[in-house]
């Protein structure tokens, strides 16, 4: 196969790329029109043009009154560069260089102090503690990132939170309301923390689309075949959270306030103990929005009318075009059969993977449903939630499940390795494409339910 081969040359430093530049996920991977990769990607079109829409929504806002352009990037090159390890395909470095390049334009000091901070601040995720007693069993420890402020610099608050927050990224089932409250203190409205969560949870989407799509292109790595998904210089948690100080950042837009938002907390006991597939509420930790509140603009991000009922799309929808984006993105991976594909089943699979390997129970019960609805296998499907992902599903679903967790692991451990076994189990690429982006899209999700509230009983 073809369309790599250009990743392996670093973007240069320039302004960010605007509306009319190509798509960055084919840019980076060097996707040209009629390639494999091109036909593989065309046949989830919506997907494709979605995502890009995404990228364009969240990095050329028309308003930047709650997040300023230059937080964006600052936010996006330090979540990316976590998410970089020894031997990591072309396409990611090549998807890092464009945002810290981005970035070094914009504010060349920033970019510096930025990068060097998230060189020294990468771990190996995810981990943290569970809320639900029935899985303290699996919870780790691992660093808790804090930045220490100078009082001597012209430093920013904000985006000193907001690095902070993106380091959420490696525990996510640990973000709690107390993380939400740090960003309002910092001077972030609750529109702001939205959007910043769209963000990051992007990001960790579509560096894990352009990690597993690379080897498909037959380029991961360094252009040499990955047997492994060594993380050479990112130190796995060990011990006690710690913290990580003496980061200094330079000042960047502190387009919009607080404006006095707290955080809503919620009492304990309400929620789940353990993975399961019985339905779940979700209780946000910001305010969503009112049926009062919402303009056609907002219509057009929920895309569903009937989402108008769920706090958790209310929410999301104080930024709607990133919702928007979003929405239909996921509808097309998960739900277009055009050209055949991995069977709906499967592709539940994936999510539900993800879910059980980041730690999100909410999404995980959702998603076990499914699977086991169009699987027909519900005893393999309980035994995934019970067990975790070394259960034995069958040697097909075994296969998928260790692919799914590898890619989901931050950074990803997806490899070569992978690859051969999906193939030798019978998976023909287009297969392959949507189990790559169904357990990619988990990891947006995921970051987004887990960030932004928790699980409930039903009432």
């Amino acid at each position: 196969m073809t369309g790599t081969h250009a990743a392996e040359q670093a973007e240069p430093a320039g302004p960010p790329a605007g509306s009319g530049a190509a798509d960055l996920v084919d840019r980076v991977l060097g996707i040209t029109p009629g390639d494999e990769l091109d036909r593989l990607r065309a046949a989830r079109a919506q997907a494709r043009e979605h995502t890009q829409r995404s990228y364009q929504v969240l990095f050329e806002p028309v308003d930047v009154t709650a997040v300023s352009v230059i937080e964006r990037f600052a936010v996006a090159a330090f979540t990316v560069t976590l998410h970089l390890r020894t031997g990591a395909p072309g396409a990611v470095r090549a998807l890092a260089a464009h945002y810290t390049g981005s970035l070094q334009h914009l504010e060349p000091g920033l970019a510096g102090a930025v990068i060097t901070r998230a060189e020294a601040a990468r771990a190996r995720g995810p981990y943290g503690a569970y809320a639900e007693p029935g899985l303290a069993q699996e919870s780790t420890t691992g660093p808790v990132y804090r930045i220490e402020a100078d009082p001597a610099a012209d430093t920013s608050a904000r985006v000193r939170a907001g690095l902070e927050h993106a380091h959420l990224t490696f525990r996510p089932r640990e973000a709690g309301p107390a993380d939400l409250q740090r960003l309002l203190d910092a001077g972030w409205s609750t529109d702001g923390i939205v959007t910043l969560s769209q963000l990051i949870s992007f990001l960790a989407y579509q560096v894990r689309l352009v990690h597993g799509l690379s080897y498909l292109g037959g380029a991961g790595g360094s252009g040499a075949p990955d047997h492994g998904g060594g993380l050479d210089g990112v130190t796995a948690p060990q011990g006690a959270s710690g913290a990580t100080k003496g980061a200094k950042v330079d000042a960047a837009d502190t387009a919009g306030h607080s404006g006095g938002d707290r955080v809503r907390t919620h009492p304990g006991g309400t929620g789940p103990t353990a993975f399961t597939r019985d339905q779940l509420g979700w209780l946000p930790w910001l305010a969503p929005l009112t049926a009062d509140d919402l303009t056609e603009r907002h219509h057009h991000g929920l895309v569903d009318a009937a989402r108008a009922r769920s706090e958790y799309f209310m929410l999301l929808a104080r930024d709607p075009e990133a919702l928007g984006a979003r929405t239909r993105t996921d509808k097309d991976i998960f739900h277009n059969t055009d050209g055949g594909g991995l069977p709906r089943a499967e592709r539940e699979l994936a999510a539900t993977v993800a879910s059980r390997v980041n730690g999100c129970v909410f999404c995980a019960s959702v998603h076990a449903r499914f699977a086991a609805h169009y699987g027909k296998d519900v005893d393999a499907v309980q035994r995934l939630l019970d067990e975790g992902t070394d259960a034995d599903l069958g040697p097909r679903w075994n296969v998928l499940t260790a692919a799914a967790a590898a890619l989901t692991r931050t950074p990803a451990d997806f490899g070569g390795v992978h690859l051969e076994s999906l193939r030798a189990a019978g998976l023909i690429d287009a297969e392959i494409v949507d189990l790559v982006s169904a357990t990619a899209f988990f990891n947006w999700a995921n970051r987004l339910m887990l960030s932004l509230g928790q699980p409930a009983l039903p009432a």
